[in-house]
């Protein structure tokens, strides 16, 4: 048996949902009954697992012999050193 009820909803959602409704070949309840069994339904969400970054060292697991992250121009010496170098090897060149 089918009830009636009243929802409030902000005119906005109200329009989207009327227009995917119509776009969908649905009516607006059928929507909201699509909507409301995915919300309700026992399908349990798969869990999010929490992303583990790598180590940056993988031989340590700490950073690399020599490096200050507390000295940002020895840092950037180091990268632009690096950039030269790849230049060298042609890794730059088409």
């Amino acid at each position: 048996m089918n009830e009636r009820t009243t929802v409030r909803l902000p005119q906005e959602l109200l329009r989207r949902a009327k227009r995917k409704a119509a776009a969908d070949g649905k009516t607006l309840t059928a929507l909201i009954e699509d909507g409301l069994r995915s919300v309700l339904s026992d399908r349990a969400a798969p869990a999010k697992t929490k992303r583990v970054l790598p180590p940056v060292c993988t031989a340590t697991g700490g950073l690399l012999p020599g490096v200050d992250l507390n000295d940002s121009a020895a840092l950037q010496e180091m990268d632009d050193l690096e950039y030269v170098e790849r230049l060298r090897n042609g890794f730059g060149r088409r």
